[in-house]
């Protein structure tokens, strides 16, 4: 996107926001006005209900008059540029729905912001602490000491370069938010006269708040765990048509009014807004009648921290990113920074109360002097990185440790750690499927085999003895689930625990945050290590769910029972298809603590709906090098060449350049070949590399590739077909960078080999052809060869590779047998006898198994 000045700019966003993302952008400012079930129906009503209750329109509204003015204008330039776009909307889900857009108002981005993140916080996990402590007794909260069901699983690292010695900065992550179809971030550069900025962006917000890249400088941002709103008990009483609160030294007045939500296909519901000295109230405790309010640093100041982000977009250096985000406020986040110098800052970014350590915990009594937020905030720490510094949500010493309460376990620090301290390219640590099992493990250990059948003995030993990688295709990660979601179960009907099942006392809305059953799959770790403390024995429950699943079926692979399942909200059908296709296909490697973050509920479901919206790797000083991939594409419309055009690189691990270059060349597999050097597969690029790929396939040794006698022009054409078929694919095969060959798949049952054998599920076809000019290094094919079909079956749906070279090619039927294909048969294709040929997963796995470094 480019303007002639700042504002033009804005205008492009807000426009182009609109293009891609119509419905998307709509429905996120219905939410933030509380507006959602007049065009959505019954359902909404407890978001709306909140969305009022929590004054998130006023609240923006606020923050908006209160901006600098240039700020202003460049949001206004932006609304104006989606206002402009919304009455020539492509999206056919107003149409299905029956309504219509509708203008937005100068602050509406800051209210879709607010909708992003008003619930990101820890005040949720508040609310299930004083369910525990009112059903278990205080102290039991601690057993839950885990990340809740909008916990983090977000990462990001920094590498500090040297730029004497040419070795460039490196800052990569994957932040880690609900899966929804269209993604929460939009991939956008921003290019104006005064900055030119790639980054994400989130539809129907200007600019790039949390993951940018602005050439000499770039950043990046995970949740800091900060504990920055609080909930506040209040006592409500009614006189004389005024409702008065309870404070310190009396009863006092407070505002209120009542608003009525339209319902489509229902009733007006009415909802009383009320707000307090602390804040607007937010739920009323069902059991004790009190009033619960919600106080945060953007409603007491009615600040957002807006005025960063043009500044953000202006930085060139480290201190400038770190001087822009003085005046953010909220969400808190972990800062990592760096520039083409060579610095490298992290910071903590936001506004941290200084109260009572109690508010941390549960809704405090709001009369009570003793909890009112002191003057000023926490500061806020900010350190030169020397070397590496990786932030998973964490508690770290020095750094975030004092400003929460709610951390990630530290498993998945330690293990980035230890992959970059092993020299780990960047995809292979964003795709690490090593989860931590300490405490299920030792539980496992624990269980003498007297306890269990001879069949359930089997499995816990096989469980023991197995890597802990929660691969897709691994039958004992799915074993592992199996088990893991049978105690799950079991534990939450242990009489320890069975009080948790009372009645919440809070709104339905927070229920994703109060579900026992959900609480108990995601805090295992805890409950097994600590039930005793409430009398109970976590070793009947765990050999009772070995012997359930030992006598059952064998478990699905991890994937089969980790399939995605994304969110999506709206009415066209031909998005409808979309997602229930993704969730049928589409197999996830990963897990809550591994790396590769995939979240699950065991006990409940082991889909994943929560995961890495984005990856990217951003080289500081060359964006060029720099990649980046999210779960879906860049458009929202069911269609368009890019509404999905990016699932199938993300669910592989895969990263694409992240400038659009047609020229670049897109990196989807990597690995070490000991002794040769680094190869890897980019897709082929008709415009550019069809002259070398002639080169290859007119050599006499080519001859059964087919193509000796056509021009370089003939061969692009055919390459660009190819290009532009979903079926089938092109790769450059390079070792150290240097192309060496030609590898193609395919689906067979969209090709002339599918018409001449059974074809089954999971079949995938390959063609290759290898050019590695004189004196290769020695073994070069035979270890070549393993790593494609590597590649190959990375895709937990492939079940079958199928080859059909030439029948006179015995150089090529060689290959096959010493590789392990086996032969059934010759087929007539349409330019050549072929030998049929066909390697199973199962093979391919007894005799190569997996190599640790691919990626």
């Amino acid at each position: 996107m480019w303007g002639d000045t700042v504002e033009d700019l804005a205008y492009v966003q807000g426009f182009t926001a609109v293009t891609d993302r119509a419905w998307q952008v709509q429905t996120e400012k219905w939410r933030s006005e509380g507006r959602l079930a007049e065009r959505l129906g019954p359902a909404h009503v407890p978001w709306d209900r909140f969305a009022r209750r929590a004054r998130l329109d006023d609240t923006a509204r606020r923050c908006f008059q209160r901006l600098l003015p240039e700020t202003r204008r460049w949001i206004e330039a932006y609304v104006d540029g989606v206002n402009d776009a919304l009455p020539h909307a492509d999206a056919p889900e107003f149409g299905a729905a029956g309504c219509a857009p509708d203008p937005w108002r100068p602050w509406s981005p800051l209210g879709v912001f607010l909708v992003q993140h008003i619930l990101f916080s820890t005040f949720p996990n508040k609310l299930w602490r004083a369910h525990v402590s009112a059903t278990l007794g205080p102290g039991a909260g601690d057993l839950f000491a885990m990340e809740g069901p909008a916990g983090a699983g977000s990462n990001a690292w920094a590498v500090a370069g040297d730029p004497g010695a040419g070795r460039p900065t490196v800052i990569a992550g994957d932040p880690h938010r609900v899966l929804e179809l269209p993604g929460i971030y939009q991939q956008v550069r921003l290019s104006c006269p005064e900055f030119d900025v790639a980054g994400l962006a989130f539809p129907g917000v200007p600019g790039v708040p949390h993951f940018g890249h602005a050439g000499p400088v770039a950043w990046a941002v995970t949740n800091a765990m900060a504990d920055y709103q609080d909930l506040y008990r209040e006592r409500l009483r009614r006189r004389d048509g005024r409702i008065e609160v309870r404070e310190a030294d009396g009863w006092t007045a407070v505002p209120h009014h009542v608003e009525r939500i339209a319902v489509r296909g229902g009733d007006p519901v009415e909802v009383e807004i009320i707000e307090t000295a602390r804040g607007p109230v937010i739920d009323v405790d069902r059991t004790t009648g009190e009033a619960i309010s919600l106080r945060t640093p953007t409603r007491v100041d009615g600040d957002l921290g807006f005025d960063a982000l043009l500044p953000l977009l202006r930085a060139r250096r480290a201190g400038d990113v770190a001087e822009a985000l003085r005046d953010w406020v909220e969400p808190v986040n972990s800062v990592l920074v760096a520039d083409d110098t060579g610095t490298v800052l992290r910071l903590v970014a936001g506004r941290v109360p200084i109260r009572d350590d109690r508010c941390r915990d549960e809704p405090v009594p709001g009369w009570d002097p003793r909890y009112r937020w002191h003057a000023g905030y926490a500061p806020m720490p900010s350190a030169v990185v020397p070397d590496v510094e990786v932030h998973a949500n964490d508690r770290r010493a020095g750094d975030n440790a004092e400003l929460g309460r709610d951390f990630a376990p530290p498993h998945r620090a330690r293990r980035i750690r230890a992959l970059l301290a092993d020299g780990a390219p960047a995809g292979t640590v964003h795709t690490d499927t090593l989860a931590d099992h300490a405490a299920l493990l030792s539980l496992l250990r624990r269980l003498p085999a007297r306890r269990l059948s001879p069949a359930g003995a089997i499995l816990r030993d096989r469980l023991l003895a197995w890597s802990g990688r929660m691969d897709a295709d691994s039958a004992d990660a799915g074993a592992f689930a199996a088990w893991r979601a049978a105690l799950a179960r079991r534990l939450a009907e242990e009489p320890a625990l069975r009080p948790l099942r009372a009645p919440s006392a809070f709104d339905e809305l927070f229920a994703p945050w109060t579900d026992p059953a959900t609480r108990v799959g995601l805090a295992l770790d805890g409950l097994v290590t600590g039930l005793p403390r409430l009398g109970g024995d976590p070793l009947p429950p765990a050999a009772a769910a070995l012997d359930e699943v030992a006598a059952g079926p064998e478990p699905d692979a991890w994937g089969e029972r980790h399939l995605l399942h994304p969110v999506h909200l709206g009415a066209d059908p031909a998005v409808g298809a979309a997602v229930a296709a993704l969730r049928a296909r589409v197999r996830l490697a990963g897990d809550n603590d591994a790396v590769l973050a995939t979240d699950s509920v065991p006990g409940v479901s082991d889909v994943c709906r929560r995961g890495p919206v984005a990856r990217y790797v951003w080289q500081v000083g060359d964006r060029a090098a720099s990649r980046w991939i999210v779960p879906f594409g860049s458009s929202g419309r069911a269609g368009d060449p890019h509404f999905l055009d990016q699932s199938a690189h993300w669910a592989a691990g895969d990263l694409i350049p992240l400038e659009g270059d047609p020229t670049m060349a897109v990196v989807v597999y990597e690995e070490d070949l000991p002794g040769m050097g680094r190869l890897s597969l980019t897709v082929l690029n008709p415009q550019t590399d069809a002259e070398l790929v002639h080169g290859w396939v007119t050599q006499p040794r080519a001859t059964f590739w087919g193509m000796l006698d056509h021009s370089v022009e003939q061969v692009r054409e055919i390459y660009e077909l190819v290009d532009g078929l979903p079926t089938h694919h092109a790769f450059l095969i390079r070792l150290d960078d240097r192309p060496i060959g030609l590898f193609q798949s395919y689906e067979p049952d969209a090709d002339p080999v599918g018409e001449r054998y059974d074809v089954r599920s999971g079949d995938v076809g390959m063609h290759l052809l290898l050019a590695p000019g004189q004196q290769p290094p020695h073994g070069l094919t035979g270890a070549v060869v393993p790593a494609l079909l590597r590649f190959l079956f990375r895709d937990p749906e492939a079940r079958r590779l199928v080859v059909e070279p030439d029948a006179r090619n015995e150089r090529a039927l060689n290959r096959l047998k010493i590789t392990g294909f086996t032969f059934e048969g010759e087929i007539d294709m349409p330019t050549k006898r072929a030998q049929l040929a066909f390697l199973t997963r199962e093979r391919f796995t007894a005799l190569f198994g997996d190599h640790p470094d691919a990626r």
